[in-house]
Order: C-alpha cells, then structure tokens, then sequence
C-alpha cells in the first residue's frame, strides 16, 4: 500500500486533503502538532487502513528525524508528502510596526522553513518510492500580494520559489507542486467580517469562495492525474487575481 504523509492534517484544509488521499487508497499519516484529539478523531474515521496520527513538529528537527525513523521502519518509502501546515495573523499592509520581528520569523520558520526541512528529512524515503510526489500548499496572496500580512503574501511566494527550485533539483525521481487556494471558507474566514467576504465573493469571476474539498480535489489530482506536471503552480482560486480589487 502506498503511503502519504500530511502536515497540519488536523486542520481544515489538511483534514480534507487526509480524508480525500485516504479515499484514493494511500495509508495516510495524518501529522498534527498540537491537536492530537483533533487528529485521532480524523484517522478513526478514515476510509481504508494503516492510518495513523503522528506529532510532526516542522520546525523542530528531532521530530522530523523521528518520523523518518518510523517510516523507514513501517513502510521503507514515501510516495506523497503534502506540506499543509502554516500559520498567519492579521496586520494590516500599511502598519509596518505591528509586523513586529518575532511575528515575520515565525510565519517563515513555518511557512518556508518548516516545509523544506520537511522534505529533507524525507527525500530519502521519498526518492525510494516509484513516483514520489510533494505538494506544497500555497496561496493566491504569492501573486496577488494581498493576504493577512505582508510576511504571511512573502512566504507563500518565496514556497512557491522553493517548489520551482526543487522541481528541478529533485527531477526526475520525485516531482514538486504549489497548489494554491485563493480564500478558503473555513475557521480563518470565519473570524473575517461578513461584508469583508462578501467583497471577495464578488471580486471572484466563479462567485464564491473556495472550500477545503475544492483544495483536496487538486492536490489528488496532481497526485494521480498529472504524472508529467512538476515545478508548477496550480490555482484553487476562483479567478480571483481576474477579479476587482
């Protein structure tokens, strides 16, 4: 059975792409880092087997090592890595004192770090596998440069930089793609003023916003049905860079 790990699976976006990966028949490995419940209640009702919860701290070494321990052990290989978990907070563009330091550090250990020291860890499984294939979950705010924060619109460029880099570097044994979602309903969204989204759907040529499972329907097509596809972006947006502003 093929396997697939899943960074920040307990969220959102990460439990839909867990849930959809799991259908396609790969034992997932849901990692989570602080919502352990979360994340157990997720796997146990996972179609299919072999599917467990693990803590995968990524920007914590250690834990990396760990996971690629236990891996090596229980499978010898790894044919998916999505790189799904992140952070942000909102600040506003023109308050450049309210983006404080500590504030830009984190979103970049999480946002860009923590992903390729994720896929070091694993390149060895990774390149053991018959079509191995990491999918960087990125966000229209790389292009656009509108988002939650300047920092938060700079990391996702600067991973889907990093997705183009390792496309290459990493060819032809393992391929590297960004899928990236414009505005996604979901627990961020739903803390943003009513009228703030409604804007949004209105900027957005296809009218509404997307929802987790638009984004699980693009990383398993990629996975599946775009083997010659590497080193790409692939838009879950909408047409929103189409849209007003």
């Amino acid at each position: 059975m093929k396997t697939a790990v899943v960074t920040g699976a307990s969220g959102g976006i990460g439990s839909a792409i867990t849930r959809r990966l799991a259908a396609d028949g790969f034992a997932m490995i849901a990692g989570y880092h602080c919502a352990a419940k979360k994340a157990e209640s997720l796997v146990a009702g996972l179609s299919g087997q072999g599917h467990r919860a693990v803590k995968i701290a990524i920007d914590e070494p250690p834990s990396l090592a760990e996971l690629s321990q236990s891996l090596e052990k229980s499978s010898g290989s790894l044919d998916v890595l999505v790189n799904c978990a992140g952070v942000t907070t909102p600040v506003p563009h023109d308050d450049l004192d309210a983006l404080d330091d500590a504030t830009i550090d984190q979103i970049f250990a999480t946002n860009w770090r923590g992903p390729f020291a994720t896929i070091r860890a694993l390149r060895p499984l990774l390149e053991k596998a018959d079509s191995a294939v990491v999918v960087n979950i990125s966000s229209v705010s790389a292009v656009t440069g509108q988002g939650s924060n300047v920092a938060y619109c700079a990391s996702k460029a600067a991973l889907d930089s990093m997705t183009r880099s390792l496309a290459r570097a990493l060819a032809p044994s393992v391929r590297v793609v960004s899928v990236s979602p414009g505005w996604v309903h979901g627990e961020y969204a739903d803390q943003l003023p009513s009228e703030y989204l409604d804007a949004q759907r209105s900027a957005t040529p296809l009218g509404r916003l997307a929802t987790a499972d638009d984004v699980a329907l693009a990383v398993s097509a990629v996975v599946g049905d775009l083997p010659f596809t590497t080193g790409a972006v692939i838009s879950v947006d909408g047409g929103r860079p189409l849209g007003v502003t």
